[in-house]
């Protein structure tokens, strides 16, 4: 009789551990408790709105575990929080139609450089129109509100691929409201994603709309040639990492070639026409030379 007791008892134990546990489990669910003055709850908290978050927080606690994993340094990945927020059905940056919203750009860098490089980022990315609505520099940081119309809000992944070209990153982002962000971009490792002239590395130039953009930090000298059907009137300026004009050289006069010393101190040059592209019916040929 004993020995049947203890036998029955050694069949129902793990009944009864399983039961147990999976009890606790349930109830370590229903009481989950976050942190919440810890700086991803607080990020993810600013993305959402308050119900969102409150109706999701059991869901938010067990797909950003571990929280570890959403910092770079010991700052907060605010482009990986969002990412997984959208991966996972809690963030929506569709509207239901075409709708005006803003985007403030934050940096510490130099204004005339910011706003080139987030201009060809902006165009990378398939927002050629928008509207200046805001600029503001003071001792510590420069300020700049644009406002678009688009049928969805800008994604903050492909926004940070397209600055990682430039050599820029996304270092924090505000929710304003859900047509207002603001960002927060380091641009002290950038350059503009232009075309670097090597010596000895002959480049052809196409018929263009635009200003043909270099980079000539690697060269001494430079001869642009035209071709017998342009009617080109040189127009070349040279710039500094932070696209400050040093020097400006134009001609009236048709060129068919010339031959440059690039300066010191330039690390881009802009070539165009002093009048109009339409002269440059063939294009032109560079011939850099010499290595810095």
């Amino acid at each position: 009789m004993v020995i049947k007791l203890i036998f029955t008892a050694m069949l129902l134990f793990p009944f009864f551990s399983y039961s147990s546990f999976a009890g606790e489990l349930k109830n370590a669910n229903e009481n989950v408790i976050v942190n919440e003055d810890d700086p991803v709850t607080a990020k993810i908290k600013s993305f959402l709105d308050e119900k969102a978050y409150n109706d999701n927080k059991a869901f938010i606690n067990v797909i950003f575990d571990p929280k570890s994993a959403y910092y770079i340094g010991d700052r907060v990945d605010v482009v990986k929080i969002i990412q997984t927020l959208k991966d996972n059905g809690l963030l929506n940056l569709f509207f239901k139609a075409p709708q005006s919203f803003s985007l403030t750009f934050k940096t510490n860098g130099s204004p005339i450089f910011f706003v080139r490089i987030m201009d060809d980022v902006l165009s990378g990315i398939g927002y050629f129109r928008y509207v200046t609505t805001a600029a503001h520099l003071d001792a510590s940081e420069f300020s700049w509100t644009i406002n678009l119309t688009s049928e969805y809000m800008t994604d903050p992944m492909i926004l940070q691929k397209a600055l990682q070209k430039s050599g820029c990153k996304i270092i924090d982002i505000t929710r304003n409201n859900a047509k207002k962000w603001t960002y927060i971009i380091d641009i002290n490792g950038g350059e503009l994603n232009v075309p670097t002239l090597e010596a000895d590395k002959e480049v052809q130039l196409r018929r263009a709309l635009y200003a043909h953009w270099f980079n000539v930090s690697k060269i001494r000298a430079l001869e642009v040639r035209s071709s017998r059907r342009n009617h080109w009137y040189p127009y070349i300026s040279y710039y500094d990492a932070s696209l400050h004009l040093v020097k400006l050289l134009k001609r009236d006069k048709v060129y068919k070639s010339i031959s440059l010393l690039i300066p010191k101190s330039a690390k881009y040059m802009k070539i165009t026409d002093l009048y109009t592209l339409k002269n440059l019916r063939d294009g032109l040929t560079l011939s850099p030379t010499g290595i810095r």
